[in-house]
């Protein structure tokens, strides 16, 4: 069971939109990621997000790319500075999760060492892919790839 975590792509300054949509060249950097997990042959059920608009706007577009079966909505729980300990993943098969950081760094760190208050294990990109896979002799999580827009 796959489970593929999305920092949302680059945004606008809040001058320019107060919704903190996202930039021209996040939208650039995410269609080239999902073009690239396409290309991968990446399989997605479902498509979840914070709401947010920046969130909403990456997962649209990894949609288009990916035909998720379930589609794209928005899920409670995604927000920045949302509890991680409090997201149940036990029924979710291929899921895409789009957020914001803090959030998906310190669920990508619980999910493998089950601990809220550890130092991040992976340092996310805007628009990148990172994607986990559930032990199936432990309840912990591993880091089975990662598709990020750029080597830095």
């Amino acid at each position: 069971m796959p489970l593929f975590l999305v920092q949302h792509g680059k945004n606008l300054p809040k001058d320019i939109d107060l919704e903190k949509g996202l930039s021209g060249e996040g939208k650039q950097e995410v269609e080239q990621v999902a073009a690239s997990a396409l290309k991968h042959k990446v399989s997605v059920r479902a498509i979840r997000h914070s709401g947010k608009k920046r969130a909403l706007e990456t997962a649209e577009i990894f949609a288009r790319s990916l035909n998720p079966e379930d589609g794209v909505q928005k899920m409670e729980g995604l927000g920045p500075l949302d509890d991680v300990t409090k997201l149940d993943l036990q029924e979710e098969d291929s899921l895409m999760l789009v957020g914001h950081l803090p959030f998906m760094e310190n669920l990508t760190s619980y999910l493998i060492t089950r601990s809220s208050d550890r130092e991040p294990v992976i340092k996310f990109q805007n628009g990148g892919i990172v994607c986990l896979e559930r032990n199936p002799k432990a309840d912990l999580w591993f880091i089975k790839w990662v598709l990020f827009p750029h080597i830095d």
